[in-house]
């Protein structure tokens, strides 16, 4: 095995090890700020049901066991998976992207993972709690904010790509705007082409429904932050034995 694979797959584990110990957090965040919104939606669901005359459901799975084993599981499976691919992605960015630490490479990989799978697709399809959008419309909604998050990327990579090309010319500042600007303009588009849904009920309580976006935003915000922050510490260390034992070996 190459020494690039084998360090690829060092920060591999590495990568997911630091996805679970971000989603762990992110756990935290969602069971202190995120729950209680979750369960006044439910019981405003509830409300809507009993007045209708509607049964209530029956429940696959219970509340509590939602809320905490089927959470946890959900956000460590999710927090592993998008470690890996963070960690392939610093793996090819590593050396290739600008003179950055380990580190500083890793936070603005974060961040801008946090922009573009989550922030820009947010703005035109923010998260939802029960009660809020139509069963018949799940396909349709489930498309457009997925069709969302490759297109944010899409837009996130030319932009960069513009920036190195345009940093000969305007040097570092310069391209670092007009590749901002390219990807401003991109998202305004994509915005702008794909379709508004507005579902939400007029008389759903909105401080709920705001708290609960806001809770939202904020365990994508700890898991990005704290992925990007935890990696960064063990990417260092697995690039500083490298390059301690390329010294010794080289």
């Amino acid at each position: 095995m190459s020494g690039y694979a084998l360090m690829a797959g060092r920060l591999l584990l590495r990568g997911m090890l630091a996805g679970i110990i971000a989603a762990a957090l992110a756990f935290v965040f969602a069971r202190i700020f995120g729950e209680p919104q979750v369960n006044l939606a439910i019981a405003f669901e509830s409300a809507l049901d009993a007045a209708s005359g509607e049964p209530p459901e029956p429940e696959l799975v219970s509340r509590g066991v939602q809320s905490s084993l089927g959470l946890l599981t959900a956000a460590v499976m999710y927090g592993a998976a998008y470690g890996g691919l963070f960690s392939l992605v610093f793996s090819l960015a590593y050396g290739r992207i600008g003179r950055f630490s380990p580190r500083m490479l890793s936070m603005l990989l974060a961040g801008a993972g946090f922009l573009a799978v989550v922030l820009v697709p947010d703005l035109k399809y923010p998260a939802n709690p029960p009660a809020v959008g139509q069963p018949e419309t799940i396909g349709l909604r489930t498309t457009a904010y997925f069709e969302m998050i490759v297109f944010s990327l899409c837009a996130l990579t030319l932009a960069v790509l513009s920036g190195r090309v345009l940093a000969v010319r305007l040097g570092n500042w310069g391209a670092t705007l007009c590749g901002g600007a390219v990807f401003v303009v991109l998202v305004a588009l994509l915005q702008w082409a794909l379709p508004d849904i507005n579902e939400v009920p007029d008389n759903f309580p909105a401080v709920v429904l705001w708290r609960f976006r806001e809770a939202a935003i904020g365990m994508q915000l700890v898991l990005w932050g704290s992925l990007g922050l935890v990696f960064g510490m063990m990417a260092e260390r697995v690039l500083w034995h490298e390059r301690g034992a390329a010294r010794r070996y080289g």
